[in-house]
């Protein structure tokens, strides 16, 4: 199915908008083209294509609303859907937080399709494959991994004015390692809008080397320590320190940026003062779309700055209710590094503990952003600037907050999921238990 240009997108909307009857209409319009190649125990698996189009109509009346969807597109069936949307909305109950469409919008241009990104052939894909089964089996050890790329597009209208489009490329590559005795693991993540960027051989050499290196791991007592963070590490507790800033949940009481005495923690300082943590949609690196999924325009907001809470998400219902503007929920994540690589931090530690990934995760206290889970996929013992040894893995009980607050050092950002987050030193560091996972 095609990718339609915003011409083709706008041309689509309007027909089904001009069958509306309702008060109010919104309607989207999406598609992808995807490709994937999947391997396990050195040896394809699967390999793909996959396209989808949707169009997602969402009629109202007063606030009763109904949505329906559909995936064809001539005038009969997009006649059928908005009929269907609306027949829906007056069986509705009332949404007594029910928000009119926007009006017109102004957007910057995005930044986020690369034509070499969506040209990706299986032949392409193949080869990812290549370079990852064929180091790993003359290491002795067994990879499996997944490659996901493509090209899509968002189109948005509304019968009040509004019209927005969107079209972008991503790939994405995860892949484990296992040494073949079964004591190593190792593991690395790479994402991307611009397929040049992406260097597989490079990231499965990484989980090679990570598997081979924590072979025979040796128990060490739990306790505090200081940790050197990878970005992938870090990132899983950041993105929950972040799903904290929501003013609504906040204001009510409900989450770690509710204050004590009751309102919310906006201008307060929170964290380390070298903490400066942002979102920024047109970002070289980690590009997004330039508006959401109401249509509001994303721009760059400032969310920590200097350990000090800068910004909260307010939704347009809860910001009318509080008499302030909209400030939409970031789309990517970005947090100020330093110029310290890894092999600097290592250097600069006496004694601590390298962590290459968490998995699991699960809450303990969402008052107090406490989290539980396990390392994975490679931890090592730091003794004296140097990596000693491969140790069990540990589970920790530890909360981004108190770990930012407990920063030493940061070091060069690295792009996962989207979002650029630094090599970080933590000292203090809960480790509650081992594991015997591997």
């Amino acid at each position: 199915m095609a990718i339609y240009t915003e011409e083709e997108a706008k041309k689509i909307l309007e027909k089904a908008l001009s069958f509306s009857k309702a008060d109010a209409c919104e309607i989207n319009l999406s598609g992808s083209n995807r490709g994937n190649i999947r391997y396990a125990r050195n040896t394809v698996s699967t390999a793909g294509y996959q396209s989808t189009q949707s169009l997602v109509v969402q009629a109202s009346y007063g606030k009763k609303v109904g949505t329906a969807t559909i995936d064809e597109f001539d005038d009969a069936s997009l006649e059928k859907v908005v009929g269907r949307a609306e027949e829906l909305a007056k069986l509705a109950p009332e949404n007594p937080e029910f928000m009119p469409p926007l009006g017109p919008q102004q957007y910057d241009a995005s930044i986020t399709y690369k034509e070499a990104t969506a040209k990706v052939t299986p032949e392409y894909r193949a080869e990812v494959a290549s370079k990852s089964i064929v180091p790993a089996a003359a290491k002795d050890v067994t990879a499996a991994g997944f490659l996901n790329d493509g090209e899509s597009f968002s189109a948005m209208i509304n019968s009040n004015g509004l019209f927005a489009y969107n079209k972008s490329t991503n790939v994405d590559f995860t892949v484990t390692m296992r040494t073949n005795d079964g004591t190593g693991s190792g593991w690395v993540t790479r994402d991307f809008n611009d397929i040049n960027k992406f260097d597989a051989a490079e990231a499965s050499n990484v989980a090679i080397n990570k598997a081979v290196m924590s072979r025979e791991a040796r128990a060490i007592e739990p306790g505090k320590y200081t940790v050197i963070l990878e970005p992938a590490a870090a990132s899983d507790l950041l993105r929950n320190m972040i799903f904290s800033f929501n003013a609504r949940s906040a204001d009510e009481g409900r989450s770690f940026m509710s204050a004590p005495d009751g309102g919310n923690k906006l201008l307060q300082k929170i964290v380390d003062e070298r903490v400066n943590l942002w979102s920024d949609p047109l970002h070289p690196d980690v590009p997004t779309s330039t508006w959401n999924g109401e249509g509001m325009p994303l721009k760059k907001t400032q969310w920590i700055e200097n350990g000090v809470v800068k910004n909260l998400a307010y939704d347009r219902y809860w910001a009318g209710q509080k008499g302030v503007d909209p400030v939409p929920f970031p789309s990517n994540g970005i947090m100020e590094g330093g110029d310290e690589s890894l092999e600097d931090m290592i250097a600069g530690t006496k004694k601590g503990i390298l962590v290459t990934r968490f998995w699991y995760i699960r809450s303990v206290d969402p008052q107090t952003l406490l989290y539980t889970g396990l390392t994975r996929d490679g931890t090592f013992y730091i003794e004296n600037g140097q990596i000693k040894y491969p140790i069990k893995n540990f589970r920790f009980n530890e909360s981004p907050i108190i770990m930012l607050n407990n920063l030493e050092s940061l070091g060069q950002q690295v792009r996962v999921d989207g979002n650029l987050i630094p090599y970080m030193k933590i000292r203090d560091f809960t480790f509650t238990s081992l594991s015997d996972a591997v």
